[in-house]
């Protein structure tokens, strides 16, 4: 056995739950020897309104420590008075800045609008529209009646998001696309801007293709995805551009959502990844959801792992990523990608390439 591997595991809710111990068996050290441990919070919408979120800020904490997280899909209560979503106060309790959404090509799917190329969204993970001051002035219903939103992004947000964004495009070989509405909004939306091209300056190999955002959307379905393409955001824009971006490339179910907090330098402190979908009640308990994405989203720990422990994590990432796509290549698919494979089923098919891989990659050394 290797070095222990520390995951922080944020339990959920209804199907997230179910995909996330469907998920976990990919990281069993049974399939892969490495010693992993996992230490788990129980973030279900019941736990939180007993602890009164404390067990989220705990959950938040813990992985400061252990800098690897994944989380399962979370309820949000609609009541104003409830516990809210978990999300802003785990983004905020790992000082998480960023959030890494990449639709690639699933095998055997076709894609929308003839995109063949990676297309990966970077989005403030905190700030904006999100956790914004909102208030009403004048009587309730009246034709006078004014609503209000005060919203705010700090510069070292907007640094972070456009910098991670070149530094993925290089390695990704790249366009970075795409922008706020800096025309209409110079001095809010602009800030993000100002640091795309001050850090489009700092990497001048990068090619750089600076869009309003409604010409973003329109480029995405026009001619602009001849290139693998990184997107840099606002939070809004950010998580409306993932909705569109995953589904092009056949399901939202189809790519890992990667939270990260990063040190004075941008290297990475802090990874948690989680299916970018909700809770999909109404497939609770019948077995048919995707779990592809939390699939992805084990294999992406262990690649921000790699980091940490080295090379043998790396090379269980590798598995699980080519594992879980050659499953979906050799027709084992879910109902949301055509197929008629089950949660389980499609889970047992990946768990078994796995070690099929990792057996030959060991045989072949």
């Amino acid at each position: 056995m290797s070095e222990t591997i520390k995951i922080v595991v944020l339990d959920g809710d209804e199907t997230g739950q179910e995909l996330l111990e469907q998920a976990l068996r990919v990281l069993d050290p049974e399939v892969h020897g490495l010693d992993i441990q996992l230490e788990r919070f129980d973030l279900s919408l019941e736990n939180r309104r007993a602890t009164n979120n404390g067990v989220v800020h705990e959950a938040a904490a813990a992985m400061r420590v252990a800098g690897l997280g994944i989380k399962a899909a979370t309820i949000t209560p609609e009541g104003k008075e409830d516990v809210g979503t978990p999300n802003a106060i785990v983004r905020e309790g790992i000082g998480g800045k960023v959030i890494v959404r990449t639709g690639r090509r699933l095998p055997g799917i076709a894609p929308m609008a003839g995109v063949n190329f990676p297309i990966s969204v970077v989005r403030m993970a905190v700030e904006d529209a999100y956790g914004a001051k909102q208030w009403r002035v004048g009587e309730a219903g009246a034709d006078e009646e004014v609503a209000f939103r005060e919203e705010r992004i700090t510069r070292s947000t907007c640094r972070a998001v456009s910098e991670y964004s070149f530094r993925t495009a290089k390695q990704m070989e790249a366009r970075v696309y795409g922008g706020p509405k800096w025309t209409v909004s110079a001095i809010y939306e602009g800030m993000l801007k100002e640091e795309m091209d001050a850090a489009a300056a700092r990497h001048p190999e990068v090619e750089y293709q600076p869009v309003l955002i409604d010409a973003t959307y329109a480029g995405l379905l026009s001619g602009a995805t001849d290139k693998t393409l990184v997107i840099p955001a606002l939070n809004r824009d950010g998580d409306c551009l993932s909705d569109l971006v995953l589904p092009m490339f056949g399901s939202i179910a189809g790519a890992e959502s990667i939270l990260l907090a990063f040190d004075e330098n941008y290297n990475t402190m802090v990874a948690m990844a989680e299916a970018p979908h909700g809770t999909a009640p109404a497939l609770l308990g019948k077995d048919l959801a995707n779990p592809l994405a939390m699939i992805l989203a084990c294999g992406a720990v262990m690649r921000h792992a790699a980091d940490r422990h080295g090379p043998s994590a790396e090379t269980a990432s590798r598995a699980i990523y080519e594992s879980a796509l050659e499953t979906v290549a050799s027709g084992v698919k879910t109902f949301d990608l055509g197929g008629s494979a089950g949660t389980t089923e499609f889970t047992t098919a990946v768990v078994e390439r796995i070690r099929t891989k990792l057996d030959v990659w060991a045989a072949l050394r």
